[in-house]
């Protein structure tokens, strides 16, 4: 009884949870969702990877020890309960675009994500990246929350393949008698059941019943075994090739991985938190340099260990969402990624029908704060429209930010409202404006 007293001791002091209004259970419980939300990138960014020719088995490791690696640092360093791995759009730019579409070696696009981590670290320093998180205004910020829901619900459905592809039309409604949308749909109404009962780990309970359900349907798979060492990392980790480092579609290639990086990163953080009530009066995220920092440390050490940029998780919402509010959920889902290093056919029979619906539904959670959102006044209704629709159709959080702060800069200005904005938006919004023509 003791030790149990001395272990709870030691994590109140670690993660203030009573200053939080958490316990111990309920960021267990929010680490453990957040980490099922995400843990598909367990699988999809060794597939990914592998298509520029690096050895999927060591990007499997690589992308194991650097979610585990950053999201101990948020943890610790800045006691979020935000989670960070491999992102999405950002391993397939490194594969599709610098290595398939450019020519250049995987070496090559490793080395460009190693020096934008050295880079992001000299900024978190400086307060740079404090400083563009600050300067962003309110009612986009809560726009961020809006636009982040939407686009995780739209990832949830094409998961499910409840929405696909279409040449016609871009997307359009996939077959509901298909397995993999039924899982989905049961999922959602089963997950919808338990929260309006209240019941304590709904989006968990919920993808756990799918999974089973997947069973018979022939969507979730059997492992063929459960316990395996991890695959050795030596065909991917220090791999850097710095002979073309002073060339110009190396400047091109890191800028690109700095735009996209730091405006997801930032979207996450901003739209996570807004949701999570961790914003200060001034709209403000108390921390955030931390927070920051150990996404530039992930991506550094991610590159040195084989893996494309690390980014914070907007699946991190799914973990908000069930109560998480300190780091010790994000150690919780830390420890996961840890364990899933020995236990990867167990972790990997979790199918995206079964993790689908709790995107979606914390796609709904993240909807709130709207009603924040100052409709009335069209210098700033229109940005945060703007920002909250191109997120998912333009299908990434980085570009609707963008869409979002150059629109309320350029409406502030011609209606004379131009003292309003921050100094460094408008820096931003030309420099975005210059991306979009010179690149």
């Amino acid at each position: 009884m003791s030790n149990v007293k001395a272990q709870t001791g030691f994590l109140e002091k670690t993660f203030k949870l009573n200053e939080h209004k958490t316990t111990v259970k309920t960021e267990i419980i929010a680490g453990i969702t957040t980490f099922m939300t995400m843990g598909y990138i367990l699988a999809v960014n060794p597939g990914i990877l592998s298509a520029a020719g690096m050895d999927a088995g060591g990007v499997f490791t690589a992308t194991a020890l650097s979610a585990v690696i950053a999201t101990l640092i948020m943890a610790f360093y800045a006691n979020y309960p935000f989670v960070l791995a491999p992102g999405m759009g950002l391993n397939a730019f490194f594969a599709f675009s610098v290595v398939l579409t450019m020519g250049h070696s995987w070496e090559f696009a490793l080395t460009a994500v190693f020096l934008e981590g050295i880079i992001f670290i000299l900024l978190s320093f400086v307060n740079a990246r404090e400083a563009i998180v600050n300067s962003i205004p309110m009612n986009l910020k809560n726009a961020v929350s809006v636009g982040i829901g939407l686009f995780i619900a739209f990832i949830g459905f094409q998961g499910a393949g409840i929405i696909v592809g279409d040449e016609a039309t871009l997307v359009k409604l996939g077959s509901l008698t298909n397995p993999t949308a039924i899982v989905a749909i049961l999922g959602i109404i089963i997950t919808g059941f338990l929260l309006h009962k209240k019941v304590k780990g709904a989006i968990l309970i919920g993808i756990l019943v799918s999974t089973v359900i997947g069973i018979p349907l022939g969507v979730t798979p059997m492992p063929e075994r459960f316990v395996s060492m991890p695959p050795s990392l030596s065909q991917v980790a220090f791999k850097l090739d710095f002979s073309n480092i002073f060339s110009l579609d190396m400047l091109v290639v890191l800028f690109t991985f700095l735009f996209v990086d730091v405006f997801d990163t930032i979207g996450t953080l901003i739209g996570v938190a807004s949701k999570a009530d961790m914003l200060d009066e001034k709209g403000t995220l108390p921390r955030v340099k931390p927070a920051l920092f150990a996404d530039a440390v992930g991506t550094t050490v991610g590159a040195l260990l084989g893996t494309s940029t690390v980014t914070t998780y907007v699946e991190s919402a799914s973990g908000v969402a069930e109560g998480g509010r300190t780091g010790l959920t994000a150690l919780t889902s830390a420890i996961l990624f840890a364990l899933a290093l020995f236990l990867a056919p167990i972790f990997g029979i979790i199918p995206g029908a079964a993790t689908a619906p709790a995107l979606i539904i914390v796609g709904l959670f993240m909807m709130s704060p709207i009603m924040k959102i100052n409709l009335d006044d069209f210098t700033e209704a229109i940005p945060a429209f703007l920002t909250i629709i191109m997120m998912p159709i333009a299908y990434s959080i980085a570009e609707g930010i963008v869409f979002g702060m150059v629109s309320y800069a350029v409406l502030k200005l011609i209606t004379g409202k131009g003292k309003e904005v921050s100094p460094i938006v408008y820096v931003l919004s030309i420099l975005f404006i210059a991306k979009y023509i010179f690149l």
